[in-house]
């Protein structure tokens, strides 16, 4: 270090501090400066909220032209939809198989909102969820063969019962819902089931009747009395009321009373085993009798 002697400042004069001249400062340079210590220091925050600040005038910008942006997407999908029909891929033959409760009519609407008219963009997937919409479908497969049909095989639900409604009559599935109607008697080999809430109970109790064949011969209707219990009606008019509860042990007692004294081809009118181990019957007098057999079934 040098040492400076009194000498050199003989010639001083005092300066105010407040007369100097201040320095300019780089305010550009300072905040480089500032925002590289920040970089080096948050490195991983700052670009996070860059990216962020991107995605979301992304999402600005993308939402005010999206009226544009939509109506070129249109305007080019019908364009190109247009050229593959002229091309000879629309869709004209729709084919149908399996379908009996089911109308062709529903199938095919249902196909038209699945795509659109040519078999290029047509959604088979689509297609098949839509078919099992209608009650009757049990599953659907659906291809496409090129250049403009669509085949279709429905596979439709087994009705096991009919129920008869006001002057309706539905076919009903072992899952005791309507899936179609029988208007022509088509269906007439299966057994008919009346009343409120026979169409949910019928399965069981056509169930159990399979077990005795016996009694079954000439059966003509199950009907549900106020959703507890069942009657059987026969084609003679003979009715047979069967209890709420131990309903199986009053089948084997009438099959029983069949077997050993036909009781079921007597001249009754009425059987009540409602009250276990008691059978109670109402004879029909003869002018009764003699009107019954003239009925039709």
């Amino acid at each position: 270090m040098q040492q400076v002697g009194a000498k050199s400042f003989v010639g001083a004069q005092p300066v105010d501090p407040r007369q100097l001249p201040v320095p300019v400062r780089n305010i550009g340079r300072k905040a480089l400066v500032g925002f590289s210590h920040a970089w080096v220091l948050h490195k991983r925050l700052l670009v996070r909220i860059g990216g962020a600040v991107l995605a979301l005038l992304l999402i600005v910008g993308l939402y005010e032209v999206r009226g544009p942006i939509g109506a070129g997407f249109h305007s080019v999908a019908k364009m190109v939809q247009g050229e593959f029909v002229a091309a000879g891929f629309g869709i004209n033959q729709i084919q149908i198989s399996g379908q009996t409760l089911t109308r062709d009519s529903d199938i095919v609407t249902l196909m038209t909102l699945a795509a659109g008219s040519s078999t290029l963009d047509f959604d088979v997937e689509k297609a098949r969820a839509r078919l099992r919409w209608l009650r009757a479908v049990e599953s659907a497969t659906v291809r496409k063969v090129y250049p403009n049909q669509i085949i279709v095989e429905v596979v439709e639900k087994t009705p096991v019962a009919r129920w008869r409604s006001g002057s309706s009559t539905w076919l009903v599935d072992q899952r005791g819902t309507i899936i179609g109607e029988d208007p022509s008697g088509s269906y007439a080999e299966l057994p008919m089931v009346v009343g409120e809430g026979a169409a949910d109970d019928a399965l069981v109790m056509i169930r159990a009747l399979h077990r005795h064949a016996a009694i079954t011969n000439n059966l003509a209707v199950l009907s549900r009395i106020g959703d507890r219990r069942w009657d059987l009606i026969y084609y003679s008019g003979l009715r047979v009321q069967l209890p709420e509860l131990g309903v199986a042990q009053a089948l084997l007692q009438l099959e029983a009373y069949q077997a050993e004294y036909a009781l079921l081809d007597r001249d009754v009118s009425l059987v009540d085993l409602r009250v276990s181990g008691i059978v109670a019957l109402k004879p029909v007098v003869r002018e009764e009798a003699g009107a019954q057999k003239k009925k039709k079934p």
